[in-house]
């Protein structure tokens, strides 16, 4: 009894040693990455700490000199909040444009993407050969930003919501394509047995026996898409690609620097209205509440 007990002790000891080396270990290969890293990138306190206060100096160029007791006075009045929006009709139009290419490229990525997945699915694809070949191409779609795609297609069909729509659909599709493959792989192959012990085909067994099982979910990660692509339009209209942020773009580099703040708040509450929307819609999705 002594004996094991001994033996216990030394062995116990021997990993409380092997594992304390390792977090040692990788402790310092840790801080030499960071020092490595902090090396290329250029990184400097100094630097960042003298950047403080511009960044400090821009915040406060950009914010609205409101009086409060002229809010609500007309637009030719300096200090209401009518003058601060003089262009307020003009960045609810791009607004509504940056929203339309996010509901197309959504509603575009969701049909590509689910068709894809079926063939991207390993228990479910009808061959390897195309199971291999879909999954490569959806790496390859959600492998590259979005940002990329609208460069290239700003470049091709030149500016505007267009090359966004086209640069969010192949992200979303290659996105949504790998949340796809995954639910329909762990899904319930019985109803897919049935179908098929009945003569059905591939694609019945699809219809009816995968996507009744998975509509739930993938209707709440094509929602989930929805909250990213309303962020990414916005991001892709710096590069032309449309929308509100190739406003925002404009007024940073023209220095209109009320307008940059009237423009970024207006985004903030659209995609705050959004997310919590979307958000409530998929909670219900998921608990199958009326």
């Amino acid at each position: 009894m002594n004996n094991i007990l001994e033996n216990y002790s030394k062995n116990y000891s021997e990993q409380i040693k092997k594992r304390r080396f390792w977090n040692i270990f990788i402790v310092l290969g840790l801080f030499i990455a960071i020092l490595i890293s902090s090396s290329i990138i250029d990184f400097n306190v100094t630097r960042i700490a003298s950047g403080i206060p511009r960044l400090g100096d821009y915040i406060a160029k950009i914010l609205p000199n409101l009086g409060t007791n002229l809010l609500f006075a007309n637009s030719q009045i300096e200090g209401s909040v009518p003058y601060w929006y003089f262009n307020f009709k003009k960045y609810i139009v791009l607004l509504y444009e940056t929203f339309n290419m996010a509901v197309l490229s959504t509603l575009f990525g969701f049909v590509f993407a689910l068709l894809l997945s079926f063939f991207s699915a390993k228990n479910i694809t009808p061959n390897m050969f195309s199971f291999y070949f879909v999954k490569r191409l959806l790496e390859f779609l959600r492998g590259v930003p979005e940002i990329i795609f609208a460069i290239l297609f700003v470049w091709a069909l030149g500016v505007g919501p267009l090359a966004g729509i086209i640069a969010m659909t192949i992200h979303t599709t290659g996105a949504l394509g790998k949340l796809f493959s995954e639910v329909h792989e762990n899904a319930d192959l019985k109803s897919c047995e049935a179908i098929r012990s009945s003569g059905g085909g591939w694609i019945p067994q699809m219809r009816y026996g995968i996507l009744p099982q998975v509509l739930p979910n993938i209707i709440s990660y094509a929602l989930l898409r929805f909250e990213i692509n309303i962020r990414a339009s916005t991001v892709i209209g710096f590069v032309g690609a449309g929308g509100i942020g190739q406003e925002l773009y404009l007024v940073i580099n023209f220095n209109y620097y009320e307008e940059v703040s009237a423009i970024i708040l207006l985004i903030i509450l659209t995609v705050i209205t959004i997310d919590i929307t979307s958000g409530a819609l998929r909670q219900r999705i998921i608990e199958g509440g009326p």
